[in-house]
């Protein structure tokens, strides 16, 4: 929550200097001085922005290559199952937000869009920090170590990606969330600059309040057929699992909910070692809630900003699709979705900086709730691998101990 309230003073900071540079005559004193508060943050956000882009690819390396070397770990049925339900929530999710956000998001933008770049202030310098590498060659590496250490087993490599990961989630909170404020707060200072501040809050307004709404909408669906598979009410489970979703809110990370996760989905009646097994993996790939928001957000941005097209549905599709894999293990970062997002959104669907500042303040907005609904989600996967095990799978203690 700390954040959020850090985030919504620095964006009320940059358009206010942003607004107040619009606001007075040119020439005036008031002028000057918003003048170079203005071009202050811009600077800083395009110092900071080239640091976050910087990350990108490192984000992309080390999560995924580490992400599928351990889920890799696992064999048997139960391991299987639990990876292709949570990933097919995840597209589904994210494939019945992209129809929603196409319906009705036009109609709130209503034709209207910001300014391109470089039509108001500029910094007062530019520092270009290239990264290490491209996205393209980030997804390359991390899909080829990650899948050859899952069979070829090498402590030094597998070490090596671990590591890094762990120095990558590091920089993220420690740096990235950090310096976050300011740079959207850069990014905010434009708008208030270009005066197209009141419309801008009020479209992004009812997109979070849209996201949020098919984060329930999805919850029900996923517990209507959990409910079915055990014979209950869905609302009774759902019921049981609010604890887990308000500390999700709060901690802002699956990994640091499960516990809470764990104890809740307990009280349906699925197994025990099912429920030890499912959840700590769930809070890792299930991403319902956060590609729910992606993808509503990239409409809402795509809408807004000149220059972009919304893509066709197979487009979409192939973008949810990368985006449930590049995201593994990323939810025990908060902000850390996105970040791992940001490569895919600019190599798939050609977003700027600018484009992506706007997803990062959208995501950083509600990332409590998306988070909140990853983990909620989890425990209606839960109900289904229990239903399936008892169903199909006849050696599920064995295969459970070898995989946990």
């Amino acid at each position: 929550m700390k954040l959020i309230f850090k985030l919504v003073l620095g964006i009320l900071i940059g358009l206010g200097v942003g607004y107040g540079y619009y606001a007075f005559e040119a020439g005036t004193t008031l002028s000057s001085v918003f003048e170079f508060g203005t071009r202050l943050l811009l600077t800083l956000e395009s110092f900071l922005g080239q640091f976050i882009f910087f990350m990108i690819p490192l984000i992309i390396l080390f999560f995924i290559a580490s992400g599928i070397q351990q889920i890799g770990a696992g064999s048997g049925k139960v391991v299987g199952a639990t990876l292709g339900t949570a990933y097919i929530s995840t597209i589904v999710a994210g494939t019945l937000a992209y129809i929603v956000a196409i319906l009705i998001i036009p109609s709130i933008t209503d034709g209207g869009s910001i300014p391109e770049e470089g039509e108001g202030l500029e910094p007062f310098f530019v520092l270009e920090v290239p990264p290490v590498m491209d996205i393209m060659t980030a997804l390359v590496m991390a899909f080829a170590f990650g899948i050859v250490l899952t069979f070829f087993k090498s402590d030094v490599m597998s070490k090596w990606f671990d590591e890094g990961k762990k120095v990558v989630e590091i920089l993220i909170e420690k740096v990235v969330i950090t310096i976050l404020p300011f740079f959207i707060a850069g990014v905010f200072a434009g708008l208030g600059a270009e005066g197209t501040v009141i419309e801008t809050i009020a479209v992004f307004g009812l997109v979070l309040l849209l996201a949020i709404a098919m984060h329930w909408v999805w919850l029900i669906v996923l517990y209507s057929i959990a409910g079915a598979l055990m014979g209950v009410n869905p609302f009774t489970l759902i019921g049981k699992i609010l604890p887990a979703y308000f500390t999700a809110i709060g901690t802002m990370s699956s990994a640091a909910t499960i516990p809470v996760t764990l104890k809740q989905v307990k009280t349906f009646g699925v197994r025990k070692n099912i429920a030890e097994f499912v959840i700590p993996l769930c809070a890792t790939i299930h991403l319902s809630g956060s590609v729910i928001t992606i993808t509503t957000a990239s409409i809402a941005v795509m809408s807004i900003l000149p220059g972009y097209e919304t893509p066709g549905m197979l487009s979409m599709l192939g973008t949810i699709l990368l985006l449930g894999v590049v995201m593994v293990a990323a939810p025990g970062v908060p902000g850390g979705a996105i970040m791992a997002a940001s490569g895919v959104l600019a190599l798939n669907l050609g977003f700027s900086n600018e484009a992506l500042a706007f997803m990062i303040a959208i995501y950083m907005a509600q990332d409590s709730f998306g988070t909140a609904t990853n983990i909620s989600g989890d425990g209606a996967i839960t109900v289904f691998i229990d239903w399936f095990d008892k169903k199909f799978n006849k050696n599920s203690t064995t295969e459970l101990e070898n995989s946990l």
